[in-house]
């Protein structure tokens, strides 16, 4: 009864500003989706003008540390100090690194001002669910949340089409600069769509619990990130990263299991909701990245197709996915939870296991009828598992919970990134070293600067070497009778690569549908008249 009038309450300081606070979530959630993507497209082009190639990836490594080492301290702050507060001080932090990025002079400010912008952007994920958590329940929060589900996958139909009109139009730097009015807008909306928070006591932060927490979780992205590229597995830098890792991540769980205002209750593990919805969200993610990195990586080596038309692929899969996301949100409440992740999840795989099939003669129609599955599962499931964990837990802990399912979805993808880039490696320096080499070592004497170039790419990074089959400057170095003796082998080997990477992301994806059957039932809430009236 106590906790039905906290939420009475809560819904009481959103009256008469609902509408306004739902413009600025769209707004907020928008803007910073489509920042990845509008990013992502303007890289050639930053690259060209400051300089450091060599530093590129760190543009998206920082963001990437910072955004998902905040999200469950976000989720535990919104719930302390109130939604309001945390969401409008990360949206100023995202604009202020926003600002600081358009301002870069060089290559090493751009990725500290990616990393403070990674920070906004970490507290900013997890805010709007939380918030449609606080604002619904039962049938009307499932929409939502599909509905918002659809706005993140649309971010990543339009961005690229908005980053390269930026690009072509105004200039690299307006790719952070565009973040500004639409952030102060979203400010403005929000600070006067949401409540002021009322403390009932003292606030205790877990400043112990934040240290271990930051040190370990950026010990283990930073290990996964730099393993098997910038250094070998077993170097000591790796190693000495996952030691770290385990010894904070260690002390991080003593820490909480004392704590009085823990980041993440190591109780809520107890609860076989919690665990279960974040093992599905962790292994779905694996395989949601390994989709999105490598099938592309198909499509220009194997098909044939340019970047662009390989970038477009991508466009059928995430139409499907919003469509299923805003459809879920309308049908949960008649098939309920649980049948909805699993049918979702046989979705996944079986688009998983099409993939695996692809070959030489595969088209491109093919590849986009595969991800089009591989999008209707993937919408059926996202929304489902803030949801699911909304649905399970009281309004006092929305925050913790809701953030936590952003934070395993996000150290899926690291680690999927990981593992399937690892394994397709390992595979194709096998090939190639197998099949590739000796046929290199036999090529004539003025070949020789070329195939000691290839050589040294498959003893490096053995997937390098199929840069030769879509990238222009280097097609153009290989004659054409080179071209029909060295092509096939790499296209051979690439399709045995991929099976390798599609096999194991359908283990993950499997082993994510199998988790679904031990979900206890969840029943959704249903809003009664008086509720609604004080809302």
């Amino acid at each position: 009864m106590q906790e039905k009038e906290i939420a009475l309450e809560q819904n009481q300081s959103f009256t008469g500003h609902r509408g306004m606070l739902i413009i600025g979530l769209i707004i907020a959630m928008l803007f910073a989706a489509l920042d990845g993507t509008i990013v992502n497209t303007a890289m050639p082009t930053i690259v060209g003008d400051l300089g450091g190639l060599s530093l590129m990836t760190w543009l998206a490594t920082a963001y990437m540390l910072t955004s998902t080492t905040v999200v469950p301290i976000a989720g535990k702050l919104a719930d302390l100090i109130g939604r309001r507060t945390v969401y409008v001080t990360g949206l100023i932090i995202f604009m202020a690194g926003s600002a600081l990025c358009g301002l870069s002079q060089n290559m090493t400010e751009l990725i500290i001002y990616r990393g403070i912008q990674g920070i906004g952007g970490g507290v900013m994920m997890p805010m709007a669910m939380i918030i449609i958590g606080d604002l619904f329940s039962g049938k009307d929060r499932a929409k939502w949340q599909g509905v918002f589900g659809g706005l993140y996958g649309l971010s990543s139909v339009v961005g690229p089409q908005v980053g390269g009109w930026i690009v072509d139009s105004l200039n690299w730097r307006w790719v952070f600069y565009i973040n500004l009015p639409v952030g102060i807008l979203a400010v403005v909306f929000i600070s006067m769509g949401l409540g002021k928070h009322v403390n009932k006591g003292p606030v205790k932060f877990d400043v112990a619990g934040i240290v271990t927490m930051i040190v370990g979780v950026v010990s283990l992205l930073l290990a996964l990130s730099l393993g098997g590229t910038e250094f070998d597995w077993l170097s000591w830098q790796i190693i000495g990263l996952f030691v770290l890792a385990v010894i904070f991540i260690t002390a991080f769980i003593i820490v909480e299991l004392r704590a009085d205002e823990p980041i993440l209750p190591m109780g809520l593990f107890k609860n076989r909701t919690f665990t279960v919805i974040n093992g599905i969200g962790f292994f779905m993610a694996v395989g949601m990245f390994g989709a999105m990195l490598f099938v592309p990586l198909f499509m220009q080596g194997v098909v044939g197709v340019n970047a662009t038309q390989s970038g477009t692929i991508m466009t059928p899969m995430m139409i499907t996915m919003i469509v299923a996301s805003i459809i879920g949100g309308q049908v949960v409440y008649k098939v309920g939870i649980k049948p909805q992740l699993i049918v979702g999840m046989i979705l996944m795989a079986a688009g998983f296991g099409l993939l695996s099939t692809m070959d030489l003669e595969t088209t491109q129609l093919q590849a986009t009828l595969y991800m089009m599955i591989m999008g209707l599962g993937l919408g059926f499931v996202m929304p489902l598992l803030t949801l699911a964990l909304q649905e399970s837990f009281p309004k006092s802990e929305l925050g913790v919970v809701t953030s936590s399912s952003q934070f395993f979805r996000s150290i899926g993808g690291t680690f999927g990134m990981t593992i399937l880039g690892a394994l397709m490696n390992h595979k194709s320096g096998n090939l190639l070293n197998e099949n590739l080499v000796p046929v290199l070592k036999k090529l004539p004497e003025q070949a020789k600067a070329l195939s000691d170039m290839m050589i040294g790419m498959i003893n490096d990074k053995p997937q390098n070497v199929f840069s030769f089959l879509y990238s222009n400057d280097l097609k153009k170095m290989v004659p054409q009778p080179l071209k029909d003796t060295l092509y096939p082998i790499m296209k051979h080997a690439m399709v045995d690569s991929l099976y390798i990477v599609f096999i194991s992301g359908l283990v993950f994806v499997i082993l994510g549908a199998f988790l679904t059957f031990a979900l206890p039932k969840i029943k959704l809430t249903v809003r009664k008249k008086e509720e609604k009236s004080a809302a």
